[in-house]
């Protein structure tokens, strides 16, 4: 018997099979990791046979990278070339036997999947706080298809409503930098911290792939247009790169205890 529960967006719904649930039913509980695991598989279904693929980094994406190695393993996928979004992700294929290759030789990619730290009702997202937003925008940028895979605790009223956003910065008076991030946003009630490795005020300076930093802006209110604030931030000299995503996913599938959502563009 199937499980299945309301639709998160409004959308497609698929039930999550549970076996024989007969008299009396046992709630299945199922932890975060599961409910990425299994957004995850359902992504990877997505995959065909000779294409490039976008391989996401963070917790969620790790599961599609490996699922994807399991299926070439199996022949059941052949003739897959990845780029990754991150040096951690590099060094994942690279132990899992997956080919690689770079935006230079492959400037079109047919399809990518990555995690997300939120998702709004518009599919807009936030990502970076594991610190590789800039090798993600590149490469999903570059996709055909972009599929998004979270857990529910990812959906969110609005952008920056569970944390921070990140922005990545060039070393360089990084606290100029970062005041003036800050006060783009003083209607919004943001607080700009410069991210550290262990997220103490004293902590070692958090360094990304490319050798930058991470500020983080933590809101109180909603900042309103995201392409104006998108905007806003990129013209500031000093800021390489944020963390909003902003009509970039194609598709979002969202795992919940008791089923899956997949909600497309």
């Amino acid at each position: 018997m199937a499980i299945s529960c309301p639709s998160i967006f409004g959308s497609e719904m698929l039930p999550i099979e549970s076996g024989d649930m007969s008299p009396p039913p046992s709630p299945l509980i199922l932890t975060q990791d599961e409910l990425k695991k299994i957004a995850a598989y359902k992504a990877v279904e997505f995959v065909q046979s000779g294409m490039v693929l976008g391989l996401g980094t963070g917790s969620t994406a790790k599961h599609a990278v490996d699922r994807i190695a399991d299926l070439l393993h199996q022949g059941k996928l052949m003739n897959i070339i990845g780029i990754p979004t991150s040096k951690k992700t590099h060094q994942q294929a690279v132990s899992l036997g997956i080919p690689l290759s770079d935006l230079d030789s492959h400037p079109i990619v047919d399809l990518a999947i990555d995690g997300a730290d939120e998702v709004d009702s518009n599919l807009n997202l936030v990502k970076g706080r594991g610190g590789s937003l800039l090798r993600e925008k590149m490469i999903e940028s570059a996709c055909k298809k972009f599929i998004v895979i979270v857990d529910e605790s990812k959906l969110v009223p609005h952008v920056g409503a569970s944390g921070a956003m990140p922005v990545e910065v060039v070393p360089f008076c990084w606290k100029f930098t970062q005041d003036r991030l800050q006060g783009l946003f003083d209607y919004a009630g943001c607080v700009a911290k410069l991210r550290s490795n262990n997220g103490g005020e004293d902590g070692e300076i958090f360094v990304t792939d490319n050798g930058n930093y991470i500020v983080d802006l933590f809101f109180k209110k909603d900042v309103g247009d995201l392409k104006i604030a998108s905007d806003a931030i990129l013209r500031l000299a000093g800021v390489v790169e944020h963390g909003m995503f902003l009509d970039m996913a194609t598709t979002v599938i969202v795992a919940g205890e008791l089923g899956i959502t997949i909600k497309n563009k």
